[in-house]
């Protein structure tokens, strides 16, 4: 497999098919009054802080830089990524349909699909270790056969952008703005790597789920999982969050832009308009010799109605 350096490590529909009625669902999803699991979310103040990096280890071409002074207002946030079972009440309430069982597929790290399966799959060129694994759904993350009834503190993955928007409506909350997902990641830190500091495993202790060993053929499994690990796990940062880095990425509400518009500051939200969404804090795929994104500074986007594997959810609320 070939292990070159690439701006994302999440398999896209755009290379692939598209359309669905995720928004035509999400019209019919009543705006709840009430937010939901509230005890599991942090008040932030908010305030300035040092907003992206320049750090040799970065990717200037991600649009990571420059390092600006950005402003942000108070809001609180999940401490933990959206779970299988927060999500799973929520379709229960709604009757939701994820975009995933729409299109009938998802993709899947291929390690994590039998072999039998393996044969069947479409695998996708540009990132060889994904395959489109047919009934793949978030309810069964590998396809046929698996299940998520022994991981529902687990994050929910093979949940689209769209799919997202739904659940935050229903839950009365909304995605973190891009700043904000920075500001709270970081825990009080200024300009470190890592949401705990500069280095990866202080003590040899390990702070994230992420890749160990040869990417992508094998995975040591030294942090203990070879795919996602609970959502409240690993040692939380400054400001009470967990897993900010690794584990799953997790979508924002920007629309991605390479290049940051030095004349949003204060609250910035982003281009009004795109072709992906931001993803931030990298996932249990990440290793520093393909994708490193792990960093608390480093960004990745996805098409609105892709999901994969290794992709999932935090959300906010204002004030």
């Amino acid at each position: 497999m070939d292990n070159k350096q690439s701006s994302c490590c999440a398999g896209s529909r755009n290379d692939l098919d598209n359309t669905t009625n995720a928004e035509k669902q999400t019209e019919h999803i009543a705006q709840s009054s009430q937010i939901k699991y509230k005890e599991k979310m942090v008040y932030l103040p908010g305030g300035e802080f040092l907003m992206g990096t320049e750090d040799n280890q970065g990717f200037p071409a991600d649009g990571e830089g420059p390092i600006r002074k950005v402003t942000v207002g108070p809001f609180s946030i999940d401490a933990y990524a959206v779970t299988n079972q927060e999500f799973s009440e929520f379709v229960k309430e709604t009757g939701y349909v994820t975009e995933s069982e729409d299109f009938g597929w998802s993709f899947v790290f291929y390690k994590l699909i039998p072999e039998h399966l393996l044969e069947k799959t479409k695998q996708l060129p540009q990132t060889p270790w994904w395959f489109a694994v047919d009934e793949a759904y978030w309810y069964q993350p590998e396809g046929p056969g698996s299940m998520i009834e022994d991981r529902m503190d687990h994050p929910v993955i093979q949940v689209s952008w769209n799919d997202a928007i739904a659940f935050c409506k229903w839950a009365g909350k909304r995605l973190p703005t891009e700043a904000e997902w920075e500001y709270a990641a970081r825990g009080g830190l200024e300009q470190k790597l890592y949401a705990w500091g500069d280095e990866l495993t202080p003590n040899g202790e390990h702070y994230c789920n992420i890749w160990q060993g040869d990417f992508p053929r094998e995975n040591t499994e030294e942090d203990g999982y070879l795919s996602t690990a609970p959502a409240k796990s690993f040692p939380a940062n400054g400001y009470g969050l967990y897993n900010v880095a690794g584990n799953v990425w997790e979508w924002c509400a920007d629309w991605f832009n390479q290049t940051q518009d030095l004349s949003q500051l204060v609250n910035p939200v982003g281009p009004i308009t795109g072709q992906s969404k931001v993803m931030r804090g990298g996932s249990y795929l990440c290793h520093k010799s393909y994708c490193n994104r792990y960093r608390v500074a480093a960004r990745s986007s996805n098409t609105i109605d892709s999901a994969t594997g290794n992709l999932g959810f935090r959300c906010v609320v204002d004030g």
